[in-house]
């Protein structure tokens, strides 16, 4: 219960730090809390065209050092829950993989474009299918740690060869990304778009700034991502981070 209790108090108190964000949080209220824990951002550069078909025309594209990027992003949610409720044993923590790119809507806002949502909690699986029209899977995900690396291994269930292999270890002390690098492009993002037969939708989000460790990974399978990547990716850990985020809006 103290942990929760801790958890939800860091969750609101995100707010009082604003200065960071790129346009203000929004002014009505948020709806969910929840905390990140052991991050691994992994990212590879896309050839733009590999990704365009599939997103709305409505969204841009955003590219970096003439790249589109794909980041693939396996971590620990915990202390989720409903603002004025706190988190619920067995329920609140479950681990994640999600599969993204970067895009801007027409009023130039950038944001996440999520290619899917693998979890391993059916709750949220099919809570935030329908609360937020997230692309969401169910998955059975294992995290282990041995001798400095992290092994992630994830398979979507029901949905043979869609699964992710690797290990990562961090190289180096963690630190704020300098704004307009390339690691500030891919982590500081306030907003993620969605879409369904009705239109374009878009959820703000906050949280302090991401404090970011460089990396090294071992990637042996990645077929949940929509394109082939090359190469080795551009690797960052984050140990947490705390999170509100708002209700969907059309756009």
């Amino acid at each position: 219960m103290l942990d929760a209790l801790r958890a939800a108090s860091r969750q609101a108190r995100a707010l009082e730090h604003v200065e960071h964000r790129p346009w203000p949080p929004p002014a009505g209220r948020w709806l969910v809390g929840q905390t990140w824990q052991d991050l691994l951002f992994a990212h590879w550069p896309v050839p733009p065209e590999a990704l365009r078909p599939r997103i709305p025309a409505q969204l841009e594209l955003e590219e970096r050092d003439g790249s589109a990027w794909l980041g693939i992003v396996p971590f620990r949610v915990s202390g989720l829950r409903w603002r004025g409720t706190l988190p619920l044993p067995l329920v609140s923590s479950f681990l994640e993989l999600n599969v993204r790119t970067y895009v801007r809507g027409a009023d130039g806002r950038p944001g996440l474009w999520f290619f899917s949502l693998d979890a391993t909690s059916r709750l949220v699986v099919r809570a935030a299918r329908r609360q937020y029209r997230l692309p969401y899977f169910d998955a059975r995900i294992t995290v282990d740690e041995a001798d400095g690396w992290t092994d992630v291994e994830c398979a979507r269930l029901g949905e043979r060869g869609k699964v992710f292999s690797g290990r990562f270890r961090p190289l180096g002390p963690a630190a704020p990304a300098q704004a307009g690098s390339l690691e500030w492009f891919l982590s500081e993002r306030y907003c993620l778009y969605t879409c369904d037969a009705a239109g374009l939708y878009r959820a703000e989000i906050h949280h302090p700034p991401w404090l970011l460790r460089p990396a090294e990974a071992e990637i042996d399978l990645t077929s949940l991502a929509p394109a082939e990547l090359h190469g080795d990716p551009l690797c960052h850990v984050a140990e947490r981070q705390d999170v509100v985020v708002w209700p969907l809006e059309r756009v």
